[in-house]
């Protein structure tokens, strides 16, 4: 900076914020305007708005836990209940999708515990993988050779020709 600048041209800001002098009597338009809106729409639209949201927070449903009613599976169905039969598949499919979730809990598990520990997985991680290889059989063992389009009463099928091998074991 040249040591020959003019101090005079560009002052130095205010270090405060002047007040401004009212010169009039008449109120602001402006402000007349906003508070009238808040009192007339604002204000009550708000209110009422808090109090329904206060109503809806007391009871407010829980959509994502829905409780099913355990419904008898194929094996209890009388024969030709075509409803008994609908409902029994749909609470196969729900146990289904719960298993497949169940898997992939134990599995993420496994995976967090193998991260965790590194290379020494194999001795600290024992139980979650004893618990994913014990989870991963006990599914294939269920729905296994079910295909893509597994249903109850493939599932039915499968299990009654596992028990028919047990025995012909056992015999």
């Amino acid at each position: 900076m040249p040591s020959d600048y003019d101090k005079e041209a560009y002052p130095e800001p205010p270090r405060q914020t002047p007040v401004v002098d009212k010169k009039t009597i008449l109120p602001n338009p402006a402000l007349i305007v906003s508070k009238l809106f808040y009192y007339s729409v604002d204000l009550p639209v708000s209110t009422f708005r808090d109090i329904v949201d206060s109503i809806r927070a007391k009871n407010r449903p829980v959509y994502y836990h829905q409780k099913f009613r355990r419904v008898p599976d194929l094996t209890e169905c009388q024969e030709g209940d075509y409803v008994c039969y609908y409902e029994a598949e749909m609470q196969w499919r729900r146990d289904f999708k719960v298993d497949q979730e169940i898997v992939k809990m134990v599995q993420e598990r496994m995976g967090a515990c193998h991260q965790r520990e590194g290379h020494s997985y194999e001795q600290n991680c024992v139980r979650e993988i004893q618990l994913f290889n014990e989870t991963t059989k006990n599914f294939l063992s269920r729905y296994g050779d079910l295909g893509a389009y597994g249903s109850g009463r493939k599932c039915l099928m499968k299990q009654k020709e596992r028990m028919m091998a047990a025995q012909a074991l056992n015999a």
